[in-house]
């Protein structure tokens, strides 16, 4: 069951997904589309998830759930890993590679591969104070709080 993000409590389980490329207006629009009608029957044995998501950047699909109604489980996780997949499919885009950097260049948002963003902190072109996204958050407070944050507050940290 899809109910607005502001809704859900600061403890709900998030899976960040982050896209290779930004994501056209259009494709955008279609992707928020196709999450939101996922999120309205996603559910865990047969009991609806209360779930929400955020759209960021054109860039990161954000997944909520909140688990004091109805966990996630194992069969409902591999449901939503398999929507991602299609949507990586449609729109020929990677999702899942979690061996990747995204992180703010100024006011345009960078994606790197992690031995060219290692390679660029050592080059002193990226520094401790460059905002990342840390994708590693697991609730929506960390979420709000750890998310985009300079590298030396993250796991982004050792590379300098």
């Amino acid at each position: 069951m899809y109910i607005p993000f502001e809704n859900l409590p600061e403890d709900s389980k998030i899976w960040i997904y982050q896209s290779n490329r930004k994501f056209s207006d259009a494709e955008f629009s279609e992707i928020e589309a196709d999450v939101k009608s996922f999120l309205e029957t996603w559910e865990a044995h047969s009991v609806s998830l209360e779930s929400s998501y955020q759209m960021k950047y054109n860039r990161f699909i954000i997944i909520a759930v909140n688990q004091e109604v109805q966990a996630a489980t194992g069969c409902s996780i591999d449901k939503s890993v398999m929507f991602i997949q299609k949507l990586e499919q449609k729109y020929n885009v990677d999702l899942l590679d979690k061996m990747n950097v995204t992180f703010k260049n100024g006011e345009h948002i960078a994606h790197k591969t992690l031995i060219d963003f290692k390679k660029m902190a050592k080059e002193k072109a990226v520094t401790e104070n460059t905002i990342v996204f840390n994708n590693l958050v697991n609730t929506i407070e960390e979420y709000n709080e750890s998310w985009e944050v300079p590298a030396m507050d993250s796991w982004h940290s050792r590379f300098f």
